[in-house]
């Protein structure tokens, strides 16, 4: 098949995979903008398994393609991750050292082996022209002698290199944990997050199990920061992340939502055992003390406002974690240092009315 046939081919096909995109965002009433085009063309090609069935299970349950979840789509499959591409420059840089060297070692080997078969040759020839068994012997034992050395050479280069690749591999795993990582607390930080929710959010509609957020925010926490300086701020957030981490369990997430806030995903939890590790997280920080290091003053105790909602189907983490901030609202409303769930909100919603 000549060029222009192929290139004629994939014309053709292209503008099918368009015209099956346009009309599935027209039935799924999706703005025709470029980013959501190119979402649902790769969605029409095929070529991303997660984007279909993501999209899948959205149709599926009868999902709205909200802004939000347009935007959620896109950054998930389909733009291109920017973040670290520094450290994966290093990367490249440093894995085209190793093999460079990594074949000049092979090109030298290479040369070498036939250099020794020809020296073994040249001594194989002397014992058909009598030389003195001796000398022969001699010169068979200097030829392994170099060879010896040489695959030693090789093979302490070779080694290496596996050590230089060993550390490329730990300096990429570092990095990718720093992405993903809140400097301050130590927690999985906004876009580990993200990428946990629509992971957890898949799974419950696909498995139709619950999945909860609770939302925690430190009481007066400017006051700390005004009376005691940020450094103590910042020991009252360690403290806190210390005390989450503690309290949900190792397929939960805990992470720093933003500011003083942090947040919890709880795959499998519904609402009442969501709100019960909730009050058990405001419990035992009511409970702590924090000891100002450099004077040792006893500061004054720390309270906790936690909103607490359960995932409804289809819905996005925005829509979620916005009921999650109006029952933590509500709590800091009616006297902080307590749990609200999403239940509450409608209660509250018909006093305020009524």
């Amino acid at each position: 098949m000549t060029a222009a046939a192929l290139d004629e081919v994939d014309f053709e096909y292209a503008t099918a995979i368009a015209e099956k995109a346009k009309l599935l965002m027209a039935q799924q009433r999706v703005p025709p903008t470029p980013n959501n085009f190119h979402t649902w063309f790769k969605y029409s090609l095929g070529t991303s398994p997660d984007l279909k069935r993501a999209i899948d299970i959205l149709v599926g349950n009868k999902r709205k393609f909200d802004t939000t979840t347009n935007h959620d789509l896109f950054a998930t499959y389909v733009a291109p991750h920017t973040s670290g591409e520094t450290d994966l420059n290093n990367v490249s840089q440093q894995l085209h050292t190793v093999m460079a060297s990594a074949k000049q070692f092979l090109t030298v080997a290479i040369a070498d082996n036939r250099s020794q078969i020809q020296a073994m040759n040249d001594v194989a020839d002397q014992t058909e022209v009598g030389v003195d068994p001796k000398l022969l012997v001699e010169n068979l034992l200097n030829e392994l002698a170099k060879t010896v050395t040489r695959a030693t050479k090789l093979e302490a280069s070779f080694v290496e290199s596996t050590r230089e690749l060993d550390v490329i591999r730990d300096s990429l795993s570092k990095s990718e944990e720093r992405a993903r990582t809140d400097a301050l607390t130590g927690l999985p930080n906004r876009h580990a997050l993200d990428e946990f929710f629509r992971v957890a959010q898949i799974a419950a509609m696909e498995k139709g199990e619950p999945l909860s957020v609770l939302l925690i925010d430190i009481d007066h926490f400017k006051s700390f920061n005004d009376n005691f300086g940020h450094g103590v701020g910042d020991q009252v957030l360690r403290l806190m992340a210390n005390v989450l981490r503690e309290r949900v369990r190792e397929y939960d997430l805990p992470a720093r939502y933003g500011g003083e806030e942090l947040i919890a995903v709880l795959p499998g939890a519904n609402l009442a055992t969501c709100e019960a590790v909730a009050e058990r997280i405001r419990r035992l920080v009511s409970e702590c003390s924090i000891t100002r290091r450099s004077t040792g003053e006893i500061l004054p105790s720390i309270t906790v406002s936690i909103g607490v909602g359960q995932f409804q189907l289809g819905e996005s983490m925005a829509d979620l974690i916005d009921r999650c901030d109006r029952a933590l609202y509500l709590a800091k409303r009616t006297g902080r240092n307590r749990v609200v769930t999403e239940n509450e909100l409608e209660l509250d919603r018909q006093l305020a009315a009524g």
